[in-house]
């Protein structure tokens, strides 16, 4: 039985209506976390139909780490200035500067990518796999499995969210369309780490940065 409380807890959760929420409890037979499945879903469908929309407002946000030893500058765009300037759109932009102090990715999306780095790429793990004496017949298929583990890594959209890596930041972006109701998107971003190029021992900043949302 769906009860008025399980609705609520689901609400505060999801920021989905109540109706929405009562009805993915029915759904699910009570099941909360399927019932947020459902919900994220639906949502993701919601937030497609919006992404085309222009966006054209929103905002700069900073963050620095390290007391100066990172900092990242991002430009994250929403379609009025009335959803700029509230807390929950401040708080998204501030949540994927974090996510690119920590994991550092080289592009917003896959289709950022330029062409020649993913054909680059392409012949360096065809090498690879070859080198392992791999059979031609399966190389190409081992290829299309490490390309896409370089674009989960080197690529903001699909990379597994710092706060909760059971979602990705595309997804984040979606949930935050979803409940907003504008199109959100990432426009640019910088990144710089002090010293970058000079040699020196290596730094683990996502366990840095997490270790900093915990405290």
């Amino acid at each position: 039985m769906v009860t008025a409380q399980m609705v609520k807890e689901l609400r505060e959760r999801t920021g989905a209506g109540m109706m929405d929420c009562k009805k993915a409890l029915e759904a699910t037979k009570g099941d909360i976390e399927q019932a947020i499945d459902e919900l994220r879903a639906k949502g993701l469908a919601k937030a497609a139909k919006k992404a085309g929309r222009v966006a054209k407002e929103g905002v700069v946000t900073s963050y620095i780490h390290g007391g100066g030893r990172i900092g990242v500058l991002v430009e994250v765009n929403c379609e009025t200035d009335f959803v700029a300037k509230t807390a929950e759109f401040k708080q998204l932009g501030y949540d994927i500067a974090m996510q690119i102090a920590a994991s550092n990715p080289e592009y917003i999306s896959r289709e950022a990518v330029p062409e020649e780095v993913v054909h680059r790429e392409k012949e360096v793990l065809r090498a690879q796999a070859l080198e392992e004496g791999k059979p031609e017949k399966v190389v190409e298929k081992m290829i299309e499995g490490r390309l896409e583990k370089f674009f989960k890594e080197k690529c903001l959209m699909e990379q597994p969210f710092i706060k909760d890596p059971d979602q990705t930041v595309q997804e984040l972006i979606h949930d935050n369309i979803a409940r907003i109701g504008e199109n959100i998107n990432v426009r640019r971003f910088a990144r710089y780490e002090l010293g970058e190029g000079i040699e020196k021992e290596t730094i683990d900043f996502a366990s840095e940065v997490m270790a900093q949302i915990k405290g």
